[in-house]
């Protein structure tokens, strides 16, 4: 699996990058997690708010900052 963290490197996007990490360690899935802080490459992926959240290449959120638990959900 791959997660992307979408974002330019505000606060905002270095706390979804955390909880990413630790969601990833307690649920114990093999993932590969990458930052994403390219503006063009952002809008590749045609997020215009972040930070954001892409999981295989897919958008799950933009504009918000996920909880650990929250993003189980989508890791699971």
């Amino acid at each position: 699996m791959k997660i992307e963290i979408l974002g330019t490197g505000c606060p905002r996007c270095r706390i979804l990058a955390a909880n990413v990490e630790k969601a990833v360690l307690e649920s114990g899935v093999d993932a590969e997690i990458v930052k994403v802080t390219q503006l063009k490459d952002i809008m590749n992926y045609g997020v215009m708010l972040t930070p954001a959240l892409a999981v295989d290449g897919t958008v799950k959120v933009a504009g918000k900052v996920l909880s650990v638990e929250e993003i189980k959900k989508f890791i699971t």
